[in-house]
């Protein structure tokens, strides 16, 4: 059979793509050579926040007395948690296959290869066959990065987050090499669980591609709460369950490795003239140099973030529909959010010089006060000097992930002070605070 489009990789770019292009009615095969889902909703995005779900309502029990509330003999069963986390992840790669299943998608579980390409075709070959189609969209994906430091290869002390989410005992005590979005999220959840939480980062700040004032607070809680962070501080090497830092010793019982991730270009090597560079080069529209190869998700290494994979997969199929209008990516209103807790949520710039910052702790919002006892937060907004536009909204508080999307919106469509001031927020909600700050 002659395919429409070929899609290399099952995760939320290959899923979204296969699924935009077969209601349209085009022949799509899609490969994937582990789960539907892809890291996401396997190993990364909901495995996570659903074992994080589980340990922040054992937190909040512990803590019940700020409300009133008196919970004896409070406990928790790791073991039960990850069979949960589990089952989630079954039923939502359930849903995919489920989507996906229509006269127009054909999808083969196994590893693709890409054996040649023309102008008007694409062969990929996967379990022995060979498979034809006009357009290839390339959604491979990132996988963890692991850094050249002495005694991590090997080590059976030594985890990257996958081996995190899949194991069913916690640790005694774990260190965490990484003070970026995910090795915060898996400080927060060890931390809540009662296990001690170092954590290691080499920049100056952790969460260092944040605004500082929201990741100053959230520092400031963890370190108080009894989380020991570690910035400038470079990992020199690792012998067993010990770590030799620029700034002293470190033991722990397990290690995590957290630095980040990098495009994963497995299948590829029959695209010779492909352009790459951090990931695969794409353009607007996701188009690479190649006439009909597309790319979309973390390969391209633009933006990691499940979301954005989507959306680029919405384009690249869009243009190969040549649908009109033509669309492209807003990445000034891309949000982003990290779900520690507090939780942070963020979305366009976090300052600049021909920008006005207007702050307000998140307590302005009645509805903030009365669900989270002792605590401040803090809401940022970034506008524009000249045109009183909103370019950046930075906050930190339960629950501002379920809100940001509204700020969002804001920048996308660019909102001016006196817009934002028209649009109605129910009351009470939190979302209040995104008007009180103007």
């Amino acid at each position: 059979m002659q395919y429409f489009l070929a899609i290399i990789g099952g995760g939320p770019a290959g899923y979204t793509a296969a699924e935009k292009a077969s209601k349209a009615g085009k022949q799509v095969v899609l490969f994937e050579q582990n789960a539907l889902g892809g890291t996401c909703l396997n190993v990364g995005c909901i495995p996570t926040k659903t074992l994080l779900y589980s340990a922040k309502q054992y937190y909040n029990a512990l803590h019940a007395d700020k409300y009133g509330v008196t919970a004896e003999n409070v406990a928790f069963n790791y073991e039960k948690m990850v069979l949960r986390k589990q089952k989630v992840v079954r039923k939502l790669v359930a849903g995919i296959k489920a989507k996906l299943n229509n006269e127009c998608c054909t999808v083969v579980n196994g590893t693709a290869e890409v054996v040649s390409r023309t102008d008007e075709q694409v062969v990929v070959a996967c379990n022995g066959e060979q498979y034809e189609a006009e357009n290839l969209l390339i959604c491979t994906g990132s996988t963890n990065f692991v850094p050249p430091i002495p005694g991590v290869k090997d080590n059976p002390n030594v985890w990257d987050s996958t081996m995190a989410l899949d194991s069913k005992e916690l640790p005694q005590s774990i260190a965490i090499v990484g003070g970026g979005v995910i090795g915060l999220e898996f400080a927060t959840l060890y931390h809540e669980l009662g296990v001690p939480v170092t954590v290691i980062e080499a920049m100056p700040t952790i969460l260092p591609n944040l605004d500082q004032d929201i990741v100053h607070v959230l520092r400031e809680k963890y370190e108080k709460a009894g989380i020991t962070i570690l910035t400038d501080t470079k990992v020199e090497s690792i012998d067993g369950q010990h770590i030799s830092t620029s700034q002293g010793e470190v033991d722990a019982d397990k290690i995590l490795i957290s630095v980040g991730r990098r495009a994963n270009l497995q299948g590829l090597t029959a695209l010779t003239d492909l352009q790459c560079e951090r990931g695969v080069c794409v353009d607007d529209f996701m188009r690479t140099n190649l006439k009909n190869v597309y790319a979309a998700g973390d390969v391209t290494g633009k933006v990691m973030l499940a979301h954005v994979a989507a959306r680029q997969a919405e384009v690249a199929v869009g243009r190969m529909l040549r649908q009109i209008p033509v669309q492209r990516i807003a990445y000034n209103a891309i949000p982003s959010v990290v779900y520690t807790n507090p939780e942070i949520a963020s979305v366009g710039i976090a300052a600049g010089q021909d920008c006005e910052v207007r702050t307000l702790p998140m307590t302005y919002s009645g509805r903030f006060v009365a669900e989270n006892e002792g605590e401040t937060g803090l809401c940022k907004m970034v506008v524009d000097k000249k045109t009183q536009t909103v370019v950046g909204v930075h906050m930190i508080g339960n629950p501002c992930s379920e809100f940001i999307a509204a700020a969002s919106f804001a920048v996308r469509m660019g909102y001016t002070v006196p817009e934002f001031q028209q649009v109605v927020f129910p009351h009470p909600t939190v979302s209040e605070i995104l008007k009180e700050v103007l």
